[in-house]
């Protein structure tokens, strides 16, 4: 593993980074490749400009020191919200350098894709983040409203991935179908082999979501050659801390991953 090497030094000011999901929005104060502080909101596509200046404003103010971005660095997957962040950006950041990740945003990461333009924003900043902390090849596994693969192969570059349900829209979607189940909480039940619907429905949902992950990040071992136990598999994401001890095949957490590869963007565009 080697060190995110950035241009910003310990005494600087840090970045606002922010990953806009469908489902949350991880806001974080980063700085030379570490995370000093960070928030989850929920993602609301009827929040306005104004309510979002508001929400950031006060996040800021909460910190024990007064700090003013550097510059701000951001990736959406919602159209409308990133809408409304364009304008918040104009309105109360004026002055303060900002980078969307798009398409022409120089990433640093060739993306090997039949149409790269279409793959989300997110997936890119994931991967570069992973090339640049890891040598080999390294899979990505990002845990949220989908969970999503990205796979970086021996030479840096992202050849691709897989996209799944994730484990709360599944289990929310048997709720709404299924005439006699309902919604539950999300935990480990005492046994695979469930005693009540509650517990059978925690058991196919983790047990099941569990076997879906290694199942598939062992098919990309084999597909990239290499070795199970040689592969680099990062987890990132919300929802991450819920299968991570149900799965084998995961060698490391990093639950800001997105933060640290959309300062590596900002540093490259700004």
């Amino acid at each position: 593993m080697v060190e995110l090497a950035m241009g910003s030094g310990p005494g600087s000011d840090p970045l606002l980074c922010v990953d806009i999901g469908n489902t949350r929005t991880v806001l974080g104060l980063v700085r030379a490749g570490e995370v000093l502080e960070h928030w989850i909101v929920q993602t609301d596509e009827r929040r306005t400009a104004d309510e979002w200046g508001f929400l950031v404003d006060g996040l800021l103010q909460r910190l024990d020191d007064e700090i003013a971005p550097a510059g701000v660095a951001l990736c959406s997957t919602v159209p409308a919200v990133l809408h409304e962040w364009r304008a918040m950006l104009a309105a109360y950041f004026p002055d303060c350098p900002h980078v969307v990740v798009e398409p022409g945003i120089r990433t640093g990461i060739p993306v090997l894709m039949d149409n790269p333009r279409e793959v989300g924003t997110d997936r890119i900043v994931n991967a570069l983040a992973a090339a640049r902390l890891y040598d080999g090849p390294v899979v990505v596994v990002a845990f949220g409203t989908a969970t999503t693969f990205e796979v970086v192969n021996a030479h840096g570059q992202y050849v691709g991935g897989a996209i799944a349900p994730g484990v709360e829209i599944s289990l929310e979607a048997l709720g709404r179908r299924g005439a006699q189940l309902r919604k539950v909480e999300l935990r480990r039940p005492r046994s695979v082999i469930a005693k009540n619907t509650v517990e059978a429905l925690q058991a196919g949902a983790l047990y099941g979501y569990a076997s879906q992950v290694d199942g598939i990040v062992t098919r990309i071992a084999d597909e990239l050659g290499v070795p199970l136990g040689a592969l680099d598999v990062v987890a990132t994401g919300t929802l991450a801390p819920l299968v991570l001890e149900e799965c084998t095949t995961l060698t490391e957490h990093r639950p800001l991953l997105t933060l640290l590869g959309l300062e590596l963007v900002f540093e490259r565009n700004a």
